[in-house]
């Protein structure tokens, strides 16, 4: 058996998150490498300094070390400091923690593969355990006690061991080119442009979801779409505040704010600050080549039945 610690914003959703998995064996939530001993849950969020975390034990020899870690940046963002969905304070701080230095080197390593993706420092802690001490037993489960309770991690990441996703981190470049073609591939893993008014999804306003072409994570809804004359589909916001990265683009000669697929890394376009001031003033500007539609009629044959009721209630 192996331990890891897990500081991943709001423990609630993360330990929901790890404990879905085969090969883990147990979870606990509690407060990490902060400064004093034992605080309570209130003093954690006067901050008190330490990380809200989740203690992860695992048989290797079932799920390994990478996986978990693969999965862990499924759920955060890792370039935001202090802050993740919408937490923000220094307990939801994001981190990796460890109690056995030989773990270090394949952490590492997957930090330096996720930097490379992102193109940018992560914001995400990685040392040596100092201090763990679990939380009240109200937090131990607490996703499991009140189904319907807050989180920030979308209820779809829940069910992902029961039902898997397309394991688009398996392929090959060559194999991911052929499956969404040359353009898409260009645009996603390129960080290319399609041209104006040439993508498919410029003009629809049917009822439905859009998702990322590599991944299938939802990114937008057609509930927030619109016309901005651009040549390219805008939407208001996003599905979700974890769908999205952002990180700033200074190509060109210009600076802007590039949008990627927070689970593929997929380049989608940027957001700037014109849209319609009613519906909060941002522009996501956004290649259909980087989208696949699927319409509101087609969602639950999809796997997707869970947004169906966007466009009943709509």
């Amino acid at each position: 058996m192996q331990t890891v610690y897990l500081a991943g914003g709001c423990f609630w959703g993360m330990q929901k998150f790890i404990d879905q998995f085969d090969g883990v064996i147990s979870t606990e939530t509690g407060y990490a490498n902060g400064p004093s001993e034992n605080p309570s849950y209130k003093e954690v969020c006067d901050d008190s300094g330490h990380a809200e975390t989740v203690k992860v034990v695992y048989d290797e020899n079932i799920i390994s070390l990478k996986q978990i870690l693969d999965y862990y940046f499924m759920v955060i963002d890792p370039l935001s400091v202090n802050r993740q969905g919408g937490d923000s304070g220094i307990q939801y701080r994001t981190g990796v923690y460890y109690t056995d230095e030989s773990m270090r080197p394949g952490i590492e390593a997957v930090f330096s593969r996720v930097e490379t993706e992102l193109g940018s420092p992560l914001a995400v802690e990685l040392s040596a355990l100092q201090n763990f001490y679990p939380a009240e037993e109200y937090h131990q489960k607490y996703l499991d006690k009140n189904p319907g309770g807050y989180c920030h991690i979308p209820k779809k990441f829940f069910s992902l061991q029961k039902k898997p996703p397309f394991d688009f981190r398996a392929e090959s470049e060559g194999e991911l080119r052929e499956r969404i073609g040359d353009l898409a591939f260009q645009v996603t893993k390129r960080g290319a442009t399609e041209a104006p008014f040439s993508g498919e999804y410029d003009g629809l306003f049917e009822d439905g979801i859009y998702v990322d072409v590599i991944s299938g994570q939802v990114l937008f809804t057609s509930i927030d779409k619109f016309d901005s004359g651009c040549g390219w589909p805008a939407f208001s916001r996003p599905a979700s505040d974890s769908a999205l990265m952002e990180r700033d683009d200074r190509s060109f000669g210009m600076v802007r704010t590039e949008v990627r697929s927070s689970l593929s890394n997929a380049h989608l376009g940027h957001v700037f600050d014109d849209g319609p001031a009613e519906s909060g003033g941002l522009r996501y500007c956004i290649n259909s080549a980087a989208l696949r539609f699927i319409p509101a009629a087609d969602l639950e044959k999809e796997g997707y039945a869970e947004y169906s009721t966007l466009f009943t209630e709509h």
